[in-house]
């Protein structure tokens, strides 16, 4: 029997659907504070749905964030803050890994915004340092550039945790990162580090479909979840969330569809990222269990 791990869906999304509150640029760290019942329920939820790993709801908390929104004192009290209630979900709905969330420094989908590589990994060294404690595994997720991916997967594995890397494509045309680049420079760049899985994240489902096959013959475990957005180009450095918009046409039902072509593509990690919600994780967690898929644990975790 075949085993996939099944990991949670978006929590950004979902959170501000539920929240009372508008959305601002740190839309889901700013609900770690005022709003903590609503990512606990949430996480609890993603575990109940079938999820066997959820991510710590800190991936707007960077320091280069809160600090241009005046903010940068919330950056420790943030990170411990989004582990504690993840650790709290999983007491109360069911036995998950946990993962620590290193995320774009500057926001999602803009590879031009950045610094050096050097200041990039002291950035994410201090984020590890803050995670390391708390969290089963590394998801460094959402990555644009070789670089980016480089220097966040260099300070994870300083954790002695394991590490799981994950790139953003463009949503059309050939396979490449958002920043041009193909995905076998991206993975070249991260030679001789310890890489546990390989994964596509928070693009089109159909891009990750493109994609999937030139990931799975880099060898080693590979995953994907999609976002299901219509388009990401309205988001702008420093905006809102609501100006994006959900597709009509991956339901539940729908984004399972797709998920399980990349499971018969391959892949061994799959779930959801921004519009994806615990319902879709549990259909997708239903239609695995029927087609004969074993749903795992992470091993080493």
């Amino acid at each position: 029997m075949k085993r996939v791990i099944l990991t949670d869906g978006g929590m950004g999304q979902e959170l501000v659907r539920r929240s009372k509150s508008e959305p601002t640029p740190l839309w889901s760290a700013r609900v770690l504070i005022d709003e903590p019942d609503l990512v606990r329920g949430l996480h609890a939820e993603f575990i109940r749905a079938g999820a066997r790993v959820i991510t710590i709801n800190t991936y707007s908390a960077t320091p280069e964030r809160l600090a241009r929104e005046g903010a940068e004192e919330l950056f420790k009290p943030l990170q411990k803050r989004g582990i504690d209630l993840a650790r709290q979900a999983r007491d109360e709905a069911g036995d998950v890994a946990i993962a620590g969330c290193l995320s774009p420094l500057f926001g999602s989908y803009a590879p031009a915004l950045t610094i050096s590589y050097q200041d990039t990994l002291d950035i994410y060294r201090r984020i590890v340092a803050e995670q390391a404690d708390g969290v089963d595994l590394f998801l460094c997720e959402t990555m644009t550039s070789a670089e980016e991916a480089r220097a966040a997967v260099t300070a994870a594995s300083e954790s002695g945790k394991p590490v799981w890397v994950s790139w953003t494509l463009c949503d059309h045309g050939e396979p490449r990162l958002r920043s041009g680049e193909t995905i076998a420079a991206a993975a070249s760049a991260l030679s001789g580090l310890p890489v546990a899985a390989r994964l596509l994240n928070c693009c089109r489902p159909e891009a990750i479909a493109a994609a999937l096959p030139e990931l799975i013959e880099l060898g080693g475990p590979a995953g994907a979840y999609a976002n299901g957005f219509t388009s990401i180009d309205a988001l702008k450095h420093g905006g809102t969330v609501e100006v994006l918009h959900a597709r009509h046409d991956l339901d539940p039902e729908a984004y399972a569809d797709q998920a399980m072509g990349w499971v018969e593509a391959g892949a061994q990690i799959v779930g959801g990222c921004c519009e994806v919600g615990p319902d879709h994780i549990a259909a997708l967690h239903d239609r695995l269990e029927e087609t004969g898929y074993e749903i795992s644990g992470v091993a080493n975790a």
